[in-house]
């Protein structure tokens, strides 16, 4: 047998993980980002057999001066101690519309608590149980890219044209942006209504973050073609695109989409209606373009639960949208003989929205009955200032 070595000793490298890297595994911290964010302090044990009781005694405690927000995707074991539920921009609402809370707990991810904070007066204090509960689509769209996409659109003659429209689940950064540049903002709900009023503005929309509900919105709800569209890709060099596709295009759509929604497939839908015969698929618009097609209904998180709400006793529905709401919907209308089943066979749940678990809205209630302001979420005057201006403009559309 022939000896074989090496004709080179083998170095060792000195490998140091990057910034990303050491964000995405919660060791730095980084307050403008919507993950990886170290949260301090002490929780009890998730073992602990005392925790409902100990979060009820600490609000109790606390009694008006707290005012506990629960978004739709929390965990059933967060949501019992919520005073309201809803989606993030109803939350947001509901904060603003009690100003005698000092404490909002914000029992979501980050961007939510940002638009609270910027909602509410200077008196109250928005509080995020877990400040690593951030967004990954929010993350998909940094203060620097979308400023360099709009010198990008400069280049090519047609910024001048563009109307940005964000949508809600984005940093308070790039609401801010929007502000600045006579954009506004939307929610899963209003979004063609944004894009009515933003195309009376201008010829074109840069619609952020979300390719997939900006299409949706455009090709389903607006009667435009996928041609179009162009896919701005913030990693390439010009977004990918020449300048005379921006010129061509009417919506320029950010490369950026939600990690659950963007599970969903054509096959999922193909599958579930071979198990279950009859069935309704009903799929949020942050789901592909395909699967929207596919389904039978789409709509919002409100609009979801509002037609299961209205759904005939018998019905079948598999829905397209976070795991813990359509659990919770299954469990709520199976005494109306409703089936309700998660549209894909993989369950999958919003990974930063669970970080927000009962140890983190025990230990979060506990500290602020003990006098003790911990996980402030403060947004910046002059980021609120435009941030607020496009949610203001967001309000006046008819």
């Amino acid at each position: 047998m022939r000896d074989v070595t090496t004709a080179h000793p083998v170095q060792e490298l000195d490998v140091q993980p990057s910034p990303l890297a050491l964000l995405l595994l919660g060791r730095d911290a980084d307050p403008r980002s919507e993950r990886g964010v170290e949260c301090p302090g002490d929780l009890p044990s998730p073992s602990d057999p005392d925790l409902v009781e100990r979060a009820r005694a600490a609000k109790e405690k606390l009694g008006e001066k707290v005012f506990v927000l629960g978004h739709h995707y929390q965990r059933d074991e967060v949501i019992q101690f919520a005073d309201v539920t809803g989606d993030s921009f109803k939350l947001a609402r509901d904060a603003a519309a009690r100003p005698e809370a000092e404490y909002i707990v914000f029992c979501g991810v980050h961007f939510m608590a940002e638009s609270a904070d910027i909602l509410t007066t200077d008196d109250q204090k928005v509080v995020l149980p877990d400040l690593a509960a951030g967004c990954s689509m929010a993350d998909m769209a940094t203060a620097e890219q979308v400023a360099e996409c709009w010198d990008v659109l400069t280049e090519a003659g047609v910024a001048e044209q563009v109307v940005p429209v964000s949508y809600m689940n984005s940093s308070a950064d790039i609401k801010a942006f929007t502000g600045r540049h006579g954009g506004t903002i939307c929610t899963s709900s209003n979004a063609k209504r944004a894009l009515e009023w933003a195309f009376e503005q201008g010829e074109k929309v840069l619609f952020l973050p979300d390719q997939h509900l900006g299409r949706n919105t455009a090709v389903r709800d607006m009667r435009m073609t996928l041609e179009d569209c162009v896919l701005y890709n913030p990693h390439k060099p010009n977004g990918g695109l020449t300048a005379q596709q921006l010129r061509d295009a009417k919506m320029i759509l950010w490369r950026g989409h939600c990690s659950v929604h963007g599970r969903f497939s054509v096959e999922s839908v193909n599958d579930v209606r071979a198990r279950i015969p009859g069935v309704n698929v009903l799929v949020h618009p942050e789901c592909k373009h395909e699967v929207v097609a596919a389904a039978d209904y789409v709509g919002s998180t409100e609009y979801i639960i509002k037609a299961l709400e209205a759904a005939p006793a018998g019905s079948k529905w598999a829905i397209g949208t976070e795991l813990n709401l359509v659990r919770r919907l299954a469990n709520r209308f199976a005494a109306e003989d409703k089936e309700i089943v998660f549209l894909d066979k993989t369950v999958c749940f919003c990974s930063t929205m669970n970080r927000i678990d009962l140890p983190h809205l025990v230990w979060t209630l506990e500290s602020l009955a003990e006098g003790n302001l911990v996980n402030r979420i403060e947004v910046d005057p002059e980021t609120e200032k435009y941030a607020k201006l496009a949610l203001e403009r967001m309000l006046a559309l008819p």
